[in-house]
């Protein structure tokens, strides 16, 4: 019998982890990749490659947060 190495293991985990996240939201959608917001009157913003978007807000979301605000803010893609 053959044996699955420790990376195949590894990476059934982080696959199933991710389709835990997906499959979970009802109310949400999930947006995967880097994404940033504009920059507040504090000189701050936020990025991630994970956004739980709600279904509500879906229409606004990708003018609010988006890949051109990485590049305005000075972050590489």
């Amino acid at each position: 019998m053959k044996q699955i190495s420790l990376f195949s293991w590894s990476l059934i985990f982080v696959l199933f982890v991710v389709f835990l996240f997906t499959s979970g939201c009802s109310n949400h959608y999930v947006k995967l990749g880097k994404r940033c917001t504009k920059i507040a009157s504090d000189n701050t913003y936020e990025k991630s490659f994970i956004w739980i978007v709600n279904k509500q807000n879906i229409g606004s979301f990708d003018h609010k947060i988006n890949k051109d605000n990485c590049l305005k803010n000075g972050e590489k893609l």
